[in-house]
C-alpha cells in the first residue's frame, strides 16, 4: 500500500489507491505499456494447429501472394518513364505519437527510406526531392536529384529531429510547385505526401493552391497515418492522385509503394517529343585526379559528358554545364519495362510440362496435385516454361522478364 493513502478495506468509504492503479501497473514485462505489447509479439501470428503443424500459416501466406498477383495490373497503357517527384514529410508534433511503433516519425522514416530505394530502382532515370513541414513552415531538405544517397542522408540527418507545431500543407505544396517549375515539360510532375496531423496551419486559401496545382498539372498523392481528412482527400482527387489511410506499418509500406510505378498519363495536353540524352563513357584516370562539375571535388573516376566533355560522378544525372541528361543503357532499359509490363502467367493444374520450377529448380511434389500439396504452377504463354508462385512474383515485380524467353 502506498504511503499516505488510506486502505479502502478499512471502512465503507470509497477510496482510490493512486499508486496501485497508476501507470506502473500498466507496464509490461519489458517495461513498455501493456497496450503496446501486441506490436512486439510478432511470433503470436504463427499458431500451430491440433497436430502441431504450421502448414496452415504457410498456406495463408501463399494465399496472400496469390491475391497480390491477381490484382496486378499488366495492361499496356501510356505512362511517363521520366518522373519528377517531390516527397513531403510531416514533422509536426503529431508524428511523436506511438500508434505506430516505435513512433510515427520513426516508422515513416523507415518506410520512406525503403520507398526511395525502390523508386530509384524501378525509375532510374527519374528524379526526386524531399520537403519537410513543421511549425507552419516548409523546408526543402534536398533538391531534385537522381542520387538516392543524397535523400537518404538528408532524412537521416534532419527529418527525425525537432518535431514541433503543426504542418503547413499549403506552404509545402507551394514549395513543391516552385521546385517542379524547373522540371522539363516531357517529364511528369508529382507530389507524394506522408502526413500524420489532422490539421494544417496555412497562411492563405488552400483552394487557390489547389487551382494552381491543377493548372501546373501536378499530381498529388497522400498516405495519411491517422484518418481521412476532407481537404487532403479533395486535393488528391482533383489533381488525379490517390489518398490512402495506413492501418499499420506493413500497410503503410504497401500504400507508399503504390506510388513506385509511374501513373498513367490522362492529360489531353500530353504529347510525345524527342528527348536528347547522352550516354557518357566512364573515365578512369589512376594518375591525376580531376574535378567533377557536380560536387567540384577531385576524383580519379567519373563519367565524361559526350557534348561538353565535363566529368560527373554518377549516373543518371543532368550535366551541370550543358544541361544534357546523362544516362546509361541499362537505366533506360529498366525504365522501359513500365510501358510493356510482363503479362500475368496462367495457373495450371493438369497437363504439366516441366518436372521442376524453371526459375529456382525446385522439384514438384509427386503426384503433382496443386490442390492437395499447396503447390501452384504458373506457365509463361510464350515459352511454356513453368514457375512456382515465388518465382512468378519475382519475375513480375523485380525481373520484369521471363528467364525462359530471354
Amino acid at each position: 500500500m502506498a504511503k499516505g493513502v488510506k486502505d479502502p478495506a478499512d471502512d465503507d468509504d470509497d477510496y482510490i489507491d493512486i499508486d496501485d492503479t497508476g501507470p506502473g501497473d500498466l507496464k509490461g514485462a519489458d517495461g513498455g505499456y501493456a497496450w503496446e505489447e501486441e506490436y512486439k509479439r510478432s511470433w503470436d501470428v504463427i499458431q500451430e494447429d491440433a497436430s502441431g503443424s504450421i502448414q496452415s500459416v504457410v498456406l495463408g501466406i501463399s494465399d496472400q501472394l496469390r491475391h497480390k498477383r491477381r490484382v496486378r495490373d499488366t495492361e499496356a497503357i501510356q505512362r511517363g518513364i521520366i518522373r519528377h517527384v517531390v516527397l513531403i514529410l510531416d514533422q509536426s508534433e503529431s508524428m511523436n505519437l506511438r500508434d505506430l511503433m516505435p513512433t510515427r516519425i520513426q516508422a515513416a522514416l523507415t518506410m520512406v527510406g525503403a520507398f526511395i530505394g525502390e523508386y530509384f530502382d524501378q525509375n532510374p532515370i527519374s528524379q526526386l526531392a524531399v520537403i519537410a513541414t513543421k511549425d507552419g513552415l516548409a523546408e526543402k531538405l534536398t533538391d531534385l536529384s537522381g542520387n538516392p544517397m543524397d535523400h537518404l542522408g538528408a532524412l537521416k540527418e534532419k527529418a527525425n529531429k525537432d518535431l514541433a507545431g503543426e504542418p503547413s500543407l499549403q506552404n509545402a505544396l507551394e514549395l513543391a510547385m516552385h521546385t517542379l517549375k524547373r522540371a522539363p515539360t516531357h517529364g511528369s510532375r508529382e507530389v507524394v505526401c506522408v502526413m500524420g496531423s489532422l490539421t494544417t496551419c496555412d497562411p492563405g486559401d488552400i483552394a487557390q493552391t489547389l487551382e494552381a496545382l491543377k493548372l501546373a498539372q501536378v499530381r498529388v498523392s497522400m498516405v495519411h497515418l491517422a484518418a481521412e481528412v476532407h481537404v487532403f482527400k479533395k486535393i488528391c482527387k482533383e489533381t488525379g492522385g490517390v489518398f490512402y489511410v495506413a492501418q499499420n506499418e506493413d500497410n503503410m509500406k504497401d500504400l507508399l509503394f503504390e506510388n513506385v510505378p509511374p501513373p498513367p498519363i490522362v492529360s489531353a495536353k500530353a504529347t510525345s517529343d524527342m528527348i536528347q540524352m547522352g550516354f557518357p563513357i566512364k573515365a578512369n584516370n589512376s594518375e591525376v585526379p580531376t574535378p567533377c562539375v557536380c560536387h567540384h571535388e577531385l576524383s580519379f573516376v567519373g563519367y565524361i559528358c559526350p557534348r561538353c566533355k565535363s566529368k560527373v560522378c554518377s549516373l543518371p544525372t543532368d550535366c551541370d554545364v550543358c544541361g544534357l541528361p546523362l544516362v546509361s543503357a541499362p537505366h533506360l532499359a529498366r525504365s522501359y519495362h513500365h510501358l510493356f509490363p510482363e503479362e500475368n502467367y496462367k495457373e495450371v493444374v493438369g497437363d504439366f510440362v516441366d518436372s521442376s520450377c524453371f526459375g529456382c529448380g525446385t522439384v514438384w511434389a509427386e503426384p503433382p496435385d496443386a490442390s492437395e500439396h499447396g503447390v501452384s504452377r504458373y506457365r509463361c504463354p510464350r515459352c511454356k516454361h513453368e514457375y512456382c508462385l515465388e518465382c512468378d512474383i519475382f519475375i513480375h515485380e523485380t525481373l520484369h522478364n521471363c528467364p525462359g524467353c530471354v
